[in-house]
């Protein structure tokens, strides 16, 4: 069987470590959105769950965290919201489970 021979070229490699630079830089902005939009959700969602103020930090791990919940149990629940909002939505609704489970523990704690 006669090998395949791929002719190697100056503009196939540009292509690949263009996709490659590209693909980083989607990640990058990926990961900054997350970061945002978890900052975002957690602050609505310390506002829904008075007295939890945790910083800014403690938003975007509710935020995030709440968004990772939501993605995981609401499917289980057989619970599908869809599109950019529901997905919004389903996240601030992880957000606030995630806030009330972390104050049941720190009360259970004390």
């Amino acid at each position: 069987m006669p090998a395949l021979l791929v002719p190697a070229s100056a503009a196939f490699a540009q292509d690949e470590s263009a996709q490659a630079v590209g693909a980083a830089v989607g990640g990058i902005i990926g990961l900054l959105l997350l970061i945002i939009i978890g900052a975002i959700v957690g602050w609505l969602a310390g506002l829904i769950v008075a007295g939890h103020g945790s910083g800014l930090l403690g938003n975007i791990a509710a935020g995030i965290g709440g968004s990772i919940l939501a993605g995981y149990v609401l499917p289980l629940l057989g619970i599908s919201i869809g599109g950019t909002f529901g997905g919004f939505i389903a996240a601030l609704i992880g957000a606030v489970a995630l806030i009330l489970i972390v104050r049941l523990i720190r009360k259970a704690a004390n």
